[in-house]
């Protein structure tokens, strides 16, 4: 198998895509360009893809937030947003969506690439990190982890395909309970790059987490916040 990285670039601004495919490629990356969600379907159906650079604002049925997030439910593949807005409330809403970064335009290139390669760089350690576990299912407070399926199964049965990001929070979680974990090492553990901004967003995704659980945001019984430190799930975790 080739050891060159594939990156998509979705950009309906032919400029940009010829650009980020020139930098890319001159950098050592394998570079597809596309400008559309429907042209990404059909990469992904004939290739692998290692990451995908995705702005938010393209044309047609699909912009770039709910392509996100169907890429977060149905694949295991790195996404970095693109915008040409910067307020915090769309990049939080982007990670939210399951991506794992989120650059605002206009940007220098090589801040992209640096942000590429550390997205690639933790993303490949996170499958390492479940598969030496063995484990398939995780059991705690009535709820159960479909690892496998990256599958949420409420105490009555239903199942939720859960996004990447809320998988691997999750999963790091159930991984380690009733230990306090400090959201730096729910950076390292949910293989997201180190960022002010993703400091932040942990706590909303904790926030959207304990959502998912219904878990009572004032007073939560499951994922409990530890002021200072960070996090723990405070319930006993069954493994299969």
């Amino acid at each position: 198998m080739s050891s060159v990285r594939h990156i998509a670039v979705v950009d309906d601004d032919r400029e940009v895509r010829g650009l980020l495919s020139q930098f890319f490629e001159k950098h050592g990356f394998r570079v597809t360009a596309v400008p559309d969600g429907r042209s990404l379907r059909r990469v992904l159906a004939a290739q692998r893809v290692d990451l995908v650079v995705l702005d938010v604002m393209l044309p047609g049925g699909e912009d770039g937030l709910t392509i996100c997030r169907r890429l977060s439910m149905e694949a295991q593949i790195p996404i970095i947003m693109l915008t040409a807005r910067s307020d915090d409330v769309d990049r939080i809403i982007g990670l939210e969506m399951g991506a794992d970064d989120y650059l605002a335009k206009p940007f220098n290139p090589r801040e992209l690439l640096a942000r590429a390669r550390n997205v690639l760089r933790r993303w490949e350690l996170a499958p390492r990190k479940t598969a030496a576990d063995g484990v398939s299912r995780y059991r705690f407070a009535g709820w159960t982890l479909d690892a496998a399926a990256r599958e949420l199964i409420d105490p009555e049965g239903m199942r939720q395909t859960l996004t990447g990001a809320e998988y691997r929070l999750l999963l790091a979680f159930v991984s380690h309970p009733n230990r306090v974990l400090s959201r730096h090492q729910l950076i390292e553990l949910t293989s997201t790059r180190r960022s002010e901004l993703f400091d932040r967003s942990i706590d909303v995704r904790v926030s959207r987490l304990r959502q998912l659980l219904r878990d009572q945001s004032r007073t939560p019984h499951i994922i409990k916040t530890v002021y200072g430190d960070g996090y723990v799930l405070g319930a006993a975790v069954e493994v299969e």
